[in-house]
């Protein structure tokens, strides 16, 4: 375990009080003496809001009425304000009901006119406000004057780590997760650690922090986060297996858990158990319309050959994204994905190009990459694949994409060795890209004899024929979305 780590751990214990059975987080080194909230399902959620961490939503429902009620008889508490906004922005996310964002923007301006001189509270909900949006340029903007008024309050660096983490910089990352663990401690810290370690490829050390987090974890809900992330990890390394009894885990925490019925479902359908895993991905989608969600039900309906099935949930996601952008909720990348593989290529270049200028993610390097090659510009598509790869973690679908493109291109050492790795780092990855690299795997064979290939140099035509370009696949006819 690396010593950031192991320091986080200790001093968990140290910066914690156990009051009644509630965990009360405490900022140690220079935070500011904090009263623990008051004990009750209000007083929970005060504490789980304020340092970051998923809240029940019963409680969240009791804050969310007291602060009503509260600011109702005293509208210049912009104390109240702030934690009223940053509960809208808990609820939101927890039940997708993205009515409760435009609320918590409301609020969380009002506590900010009351008092923009030293309000890091509700700059801090600003930041979780705009990362839940996906509009990380925002919350890198309220991130940085949260901590640029209160340098020493470390829970306004989470929502700074995950601003810099959707910007790509991994600089701003390794500098925001520096301050967190000198100032922070307990279960919130660990999980970002955890995070960020997994971003940076430290599978080992990310696996630690996450497994430490859950086991601290004291609340359903956030035991359910911690253990979903290192069911994650464990997906990722391509054993669905243990991935599906840490996913079972989390809901056995917390049944409302939308992200751990989706990963059951993308375990059981690598486990062969395809009608679990459609009744899962369908509850997801029940619980927490995502367009994700969709985009992965689709793709499995589209490996079982249930075409009209997998039409119809592309064409709701379709939907889902523009009725979640009327609510300021980006999700470009999900939708050009989409367009890349099963509709307008040419459309998702656009669309990509213009995210990639917003966020420029590792992931957004990818898709864009990946859209270029699907559009027909696949030396274009390279440099942005051998980006993502360079710069995010290590990712079964980045290796096929980079190796697809480098195939399409005749790289074919390149494209074996990068097509192989995807499938070792997760043989189970996607249900329809799998057997892809396993086609482009055999047509291209084994490594000629009599030395090493030549990694970006093409073949002689002798040995391999080029592969046909890819065909475009039309875009499928809208139907009524269906749910």
């Amino acid at each position: 375990m690396r010593p950031s780590v192991k320091r986080v751990l200790i001093g968990s214990v140290a910066g914690s009080v156990v009051l009644g059975g509630v965990l009360v987080l405490l900022p140690p080194g220079g935070g500011g003496k904090a009263e623990p909230p008051a004990l009750g399902p209000a007083g929970r959620a005060m504490a789980a809001v304020g340092t970051g961490a998923p809240a029940a939503l019963p409680d969240l429902a009791v804050l969310i009425g007291e602060r009503e009620a509260h600011v109702r008889a005293h509208p210049g508490d912009e104390q109240s304000w702030a934690v009223l906004g940053s509960a809208y922005v808990a609820r939101g996310v927890r039940t997708a009901d993205f009515a409760d964002f435009p609320k918590a923007d409301r609020a969380l301006h009002t506590s900010l006119r009351t008092n923009p001189d030293r309000n890091p509270e509700a700059l801090t909900g600003l930041a979780a406000l705009a990362n839940a949006r996906r509009d990380f340029r925002a919350a890198r903007k309220w991130g940085e004057l949260a901590v640029k008024q209160a340098p020493k309050r470390w829970t306004s660096y989470p929502a700074l780590i995950d601003a810099y983490s959707g910007l790509g910089d991994a600089k701003g990352v390794g500098r925001a997760l520096e301050s967190l663990q000198e100032l922070g401690s307990g279960t919130a810290v660990l999980a970002r650690t955890g995070q960020v370690y997994r971003d940076r490829g430290w599978r080992e050390d990310a696996n630690a922090a996450l497994t430490d987090a859950a086991a601290l974890a004291a609340a359903p809900a956030a035991k359910a986060v911690a253990l979903h992330r290192v069911a994650e990890l464990a997906w990722e390394r391509g054993e669905p297996t243990v991935a599906l009894r840490y996913y079972d885990a989390a809901l056995a925490a917390d049944a409302e858990h939308h992200p751990s019925l989706a990963g059951r479902g993308r375990a059981l359908a690598a486990l062969g158990r395809s009608s679990e895993a459609l009744l899962a991905y369908r509850s997801a989608l029940t619980k927490h319309p995502l367009p994700e969600y969709a985009l992965e039900l689709g793709e499995l309906y589209e490996s079982l050959r249930l075409t009209p099935a997998a039409r119809a949930q592309y064409d709701a996601l379709r939907t889902l994204v523009k009725q979640e952008k009327t609510r300021g909720i980006n999700n470009e990348r999900v939708l050009g994905l989409l367009e890349a593989d099963h509709g307008d290529a040419e459309a998702a270049v656009k669309r990509l190009t213009a995210e990639y200028k917003r966020h420029g993610s590792p992931e957004t390097a990818d898709a864009l990459g990946w859209a270029l090659h699907r559009s027909g510009d696949s030396k274009a598509g390279l440099k942005l694949a051998t980006k993502a790869m360079d710069k995010g973690p290590r990712s079964a679908l980045f290796a096929f994409h980079r190796g697809s493109i480098e195939r399409e291109l005749m790289y074919y050492g390149a494209s074996r060795r990068h097509l192989n790795e995807a499938v070792r780092i997760n043989p189970y990855f996607s249900p329809l890209s799998v057997p892809a690299a396993k086609r482009a795997l055999e047509a291209l064979g084994d490594p000629p004899e009599g030395g090493p290939e030549e990694i970006y140099a093409p073949a002689p035509a002798q040995q391999i024929t080029r592969p046909s370009p890819r065909r475009r696949t039309p875009a499928p006819t809208r139907t009524t979305p269906t749910r």
